[in-house]
């Protein structure tokens, strides 16, 4: 018996009871009545719904600032308060949790895209446990059934009212809080130390691409010689003077019948719809060009289709695609710094087809591509290295969350049959 079983045997001989969210406390809503120049040069902190959404644990060190008027009647954060978004465009990011695990000495207002909850006795649960217990498998399962939309999916407060909690004594929650907390920290470790291979392999990615005869090898290196000169000069040329710009056409829904083709839709590989002229084609670079990714560099290897947010280079016989990539991706902070932000965020197709590319001889591209592939597996490949050990922490981490926080109706912490479902998902 673990030591989590063997104190719910000790403290709740009946099981561990349960609770519904309207029995344990009340939603509150975020921030109403507010207009743009509001947000302009603000007196009080505002929580955004990125910083709910990304923080298991709410951020309370940011500059976000919103203008609140003496006497105004705005709900405000207090310690121990869940938050949620109140919608996304799929179900399965509706209701994401955040919970303000610390004391503060200001006052914080919650956008109006998120909704709060307020449980009635503030002793009775400890926010470092409700932190984790509103993003366990089982309340998620809960909460994502609450949400309802066609284009765009929206909490339902009434439903929220109705989900089930548990509803442990506070030695027990702070034993389960001190068990996650270790993992967490380990993995945050972990995370640190990745940063910092990303940050080195940026480094060398740009030295690489700035001056590449320099950095890929002489001829000590014991591998093909690389010499400068006339042969190994880079020729610096437009996009629009080697290749063409093309742009994906609009696409709908219910159009793809290969699941093993993708279409290239706003920054992620979605299967949308298709466009014949690129589906012949794969090994291409895309920037996308509308949206909130507007900017973003990316990199296809197999076929696709494109969608009408993304801009699609043609190939060359005179630049490897992947060079291109990485060379645009070194320079991505260049194509989002161009993009329109009155209204939808755009990248207008001069910016791409003006961009200038040194485009050094195919043997020097195919030796820093070698290298960065390297360095990128090292730093992004799941099956290997510090991403793999992170990505199992997290496993193992969300393994025995879910198992603790998952307290049948008599107590037990059922290992067995967690481990049952990692098997059958696994098959």
């Amino acid at each position: 018996m673990n030591r989590i079983e063997k104190m719910i045997k000790e403290m709740c001989s009946n099981g561990v009871e349960y609770a519904t969210l309207e029995e344990l406390g009340l939603f509150y809503g975020g921030l109403n009545g507010k207009s743009k120049d509001d947000f302009k040069d603000g007196n009080e902190t505002l929580i955004t719904y990125m910083n709910v959404y990304s923080n298991i644990s709410l951020n309370i060190d940011v500059e976000d600032k919103v203008k609140i008027t003496n006497g105004e009647k705005q709900n405000q954060i207090k310690y121990g308060d869940v938050l949620f978004t109140g919608s996304s465009e799929t179900p399965d990011e509706c209701g994401i949790s955040s919970v303000l695990t610390k004391q503060i000495n200001k006052k914080l207002y919650l956008n109006s895209f998120c909704f709060g909850y307020r449980f009635n006795n503030n002793e009775q649960f400890l926010p470092d446990f409700t932190k984790y217990l509103f993003r366990s498998d089982e309340l998620r399962k809960q909460i994502i059934k609450t949400a309802s939309g066609v284009t765009r999916f929206n909490v339902s407060k009434e439903k929220m009212k109705k989900i089930i909690i548990p509803v442990p004594p506070i030695e027990i929650q702070r034993e389960i809080v001190r068990i996650l907390d270790n993992f967490t920290s380990l993995t945050a470790e972990l995370t640190a130390e990745l940063t910092a291979r990303n940050k080195q392999y940026e480094y060398y990615r740009d030295k690489l691409l700035n001056d590449p005869v320099g950095a890929i090898g002489d001829s000590r290196s014991g591998e093909a010689e690389i010499r400068r000169g006339e042969a190994s000069r880079a020729q610096v040329m437009k996009i629009k003077d080697f290749a063409q710009v093309l742009r994906g056409k609009r696409l709908t829904k219910g159009q793809l019948s290969d699941s093993n083709k993708y279409a290239v839709y706003h920054g992620g590989l979605e299967p949308l719809g298709y466009y014949d002229e690129f589906n012949r084609e794969a090994d291409m670079v895309m920037i996308i060009n509308v949206g909130a990714s507007a900017g973003t560099v990316g990199y296809c290897k197999d076929k696709f289709w494109s969608s009408d947010g993304c801009f699609c280079i043609s190939k060359n016989e005179n630049i490897l695609s992947k060079y291109l990539y990485y060379y645009l991706k070194s320079n991505e902070m260049y194509f989002q710094s161009k993009v329109r932000r009155a209204g939808i965020p755009t990248l207008d197709n001069f910016i791409v087809e003006d961009y200038e590319v040194s485009i050094p001889p195919l043997n020097i591209q195919t030796k820093i591509v070698h290298v960065l592939n390297h360095f990128e597996s090292i730093c992004k490949d799941l099956n290997i290295g510090l991403p793999a050990e992170i990505e199992a922490r997290k496993k193992q981490y969300e393994y025995y969350r879910d198992a603790l926080l998952n307290f049948a109706e008599t107590g037990n912490v059922d290992f067995v049959e967690r481990e049952r479902e990692r098997e059958r998902e696994r098959e």
